[in-house]
């Protein structure tokens, strides 16, 4: 096996948001290797979405499900409305607002309050109730996602509606991607990995075009990963070395500065 400091570290998020993370683990003197496992497309047809957010004033609350909606929203968005929250449900969402001027000291941002746990149901803890029921609340999303957070609004008396801001595609492997993927296995690598979805990707791909003895090497690889439901899917898809550091990119490094 290969030694902590010589292991690559691979960056599994969007292209976007990959590459100033990729700076912060060569900072470390870790060796970054980004290796995208979605694509972040935008919608085909932007009509929909830009009249959406064209009235924004008429919700109550509008939630980012990650920083690809507030990119993909701020696109058609000029500038935020008064007296118009915002739910988020990551630190990367936030950081992503800041980059289009949408701070706690120009707008009221909802965000759950268990750093351990950044996700729609602690989120759904955060929010004021009394203030949303009989109140219009829009999601902004990918294509599909949970629907966990829309249920229990809806339980609560209000009104929610969503907006597909992008979409996300499984990468296309070409010849070079399929051995930059072998040779990554074979080198015992440390995955970043903070999606469920992403994971369920790269063991699809692995499958598709390395075959099943890559696959059993791939699942000794170490997966650093963000999020309870993220570490819950990597074990019921045998991944046997799993990380779990809570949300926030500082809590990852300080995971790649710790011996396995």
């Amino acid at each position: 096996m290969a030694d902590l400091g010589s292991r690559p570290v691979v960056i599994t998020r969007p292209l976007a948001q990959a590459q100033a993370f990729a700076g912060q683990v060569a900072a470390l003197g870790r060796a970054a290797v980004i290796f995208p496992l979605l694509e972040i497309a935008p919608v085909a047809d932007p009509g929909e979405l830009q009249a959406v957010l064209s009235m924004l004033d008429r919700y109550a609350l509008v939630v980012f499900v990650s920083p690809n909606a507030v990119d993909a929203a701020f696109r058609f968005i000029q500038a935020w409305p008064d007296g118009v929250a915002i739910g988020i449900v990551g630190e990367g969402s936030r950081l992503a607002l800041q980059r289009h001027g949408v701070g706690d000291d120009n707008a009221t941002i909802y965000a759950p309050r268990n750093s351990e746990r950044m996700d729609s149901e602690e989120l759904f803890k955060a929010l004021a109730l009394d203030s949303l029921r009989g109140k219009r609340v829009l999601i902004v999303r990918g294509q599909a996602g949970r629907d966990f957070l829309t249920d229990m609004l809806r339980a609560e008396q209000v009104s929610v509606e969503h907006a597909t801001a992008y979409e996300r595609l499984t990468p296309q492997m070409d010849e070079a991607k399929i051995a930059q993927l072998r040779a990554l296995i074979e080198a015992d690598s440390e995955w970043i990995v903070t999606s469920s979805e992403a994971l369920r990707n790269l063991l699809q791909i692995t499958t598709d075009v390395l075959g099943a003895e890559c696959v059993v090497k791939l699942q000794r690889n170490k997966m650093i990963v963000s999020h309870q439901r993220i570490a819950e899917t990597a074990r019921s898809l045998a991944f046997s070395h799993v990380t779990m550091t809570g949300s926030g990119d500082e809590r990852l490094l300080a995971a790649l500065q710790s011996r396995p």
